[in-house]
Order: structure tokens, then sequence, then C-alpha cells
């Protein structure tokens, strides 16, 4: 018997490599052999679809006004060693000058 794992959406044991795939006989579901183990990992990307992870640096391409203060984040800050979390707000950072906030993901782009 093979060592491939079993399929993602039917959990046949029949499962072949195509190439770079790993390919379902029986439903004909095609996955990538590097997929990370957990396939309900959420994948952060930023406005223009770069994966994001801890760690990066991200430039705002938006101004973005602070809630509760007079504050705004103007266009091409640099956000640096960004922290990914679950939420409405994605991306816990510092931002210099104004201090810790929470960011969307649609707002910054990979520097």
């Amino acid at each position: 018997m093979s060592d491939l794992p079993p399929c993602p959406s039917c959990s046949s044991a029949y499962t072949y490599e195509d190439g770079a795939l790993l390919v379902c006989p029986e439903c004909a579901h095609e996955w990538s052999t590097d997929a990370s183990l957990d396939p309900d990992a959420k994948v952060f990307k930023d406005a223009n679809g770069n994966t994001l992870v801890d760690g990066d640096t991200v430039t705002v391409i938006k101004d973005l006004k602070v809630k509760g203060a007079s504050l705004v984040v103007k266009v091409g800050t640099k956000v640096t060693n960004i922290r990914l979390i679950d939420g409405d707000h994605d991306i816990d950072c510092k931002i210099p000058g104004i201090g810790p906030m929470q960011l969307k993901t649609q707002f910054v782009k990979k520097a």
C-alpha cells in the first residue's frame, strides 16, 4: 500500500501522484503535495494577493483614520514585524508615531 495521504475531499485511500499534484480517482479532486498539514488554516493575503506571514513588513495603501483619535495613518507608512491574528482586523502591529493597533489586510501591501 502506498504512503500517500487519503483524499481530503472524499477520504478515498486510492490517491496517486501526477507530477507535483496528488489526484483522487474516485472524485477527481486534485491538491498540491506541499500543502500545509492543516487544510483549514487561514491564509492571510495583502491587497495585491501576496501571502503574509508573522514578522513581515507591510506598507499602508490608503489613509486610515484612527477611531477615537484625531490621528491618521498616512499612505506609505511602513509597518514592521506584524503579527497575524484571527478576528475582524487581521494584523496586530505597532505603527511608528501612533502606537499599537490592528489593521485589516485589505489596506496593506507586502513591502
